[in-house]
């Protein structure tokens, strides 16, 4: 029997029918067509999947997609105003933190709830949100000073300059 959820994504209310099988990844991907959010490993192991649930960062391949309902969701789609990219992604690529890109969606979104939650958070506690994320591809030190430097970004965009 089908169950209708309705929640807020990227600031726009949206209703979904569902089965009662799919998890929040499989809402987002097949049923609003935010694809941002990557598919990696299911088992909430690599971070690709990671979105902001009412201020959390989530792993969404384990999420069931029924526990969406009446919250609020932020995707890598909700990251950027227009062709200005957020800070963040900013600073990832000024550090060469990005080549293939697939893990940097999930990497943003547990930046960007860890800098909301603790602007100034040391280095010791950005390396533990970033070591729950997996990525073959750039090797973790530029991802780190990518973050560092996305921390200093948002630090002088909140004072203004």
């Amino acid at each position: 029997m089908a169950e209708k959820i309705t929640f807020t994504v990227n600031g726009v209310v949206r209703s979904v029918e569902l089965e009662g099988w799919e998890k929040a990844i499989d809402v987002l991907r097949e049923r609003l067509g935010l694809t941002g959010t990557k598919r990696g490993c299911d088992d909430a192991t690599c971070g690709a999947c990671t979105i902001i649930i009412d201020g959390v960062a989530k792993r969404s391949c384990v999420l069931p997609g029924k526990k969406l309902d009446g919250t609020v969701v932020t995707t890598i789609e909700g990251m950027s105003e227009g062709t200005a990219l957020h800070p963040i992604q900013e600073a990832l690529i000024e550090t060469g933190a990005v080549q293939c890109g697939y893990c940097i969606p999930g990497i943003v979104m547990t930046l960007h709830a860890l800098f909301e939650k603790s602007p100034e958070a040391p280095e010791a506690e950005i390396i533990e949100a970033l070591s729950r994320h997996l990525c073959r591809c750039t090797g973790y030190e530029a991802i780190l000073e990518g973050a560092k430097l996305a921390q200093k970004k948002l630090a002088a965009a909140k004072k203004g300059g």
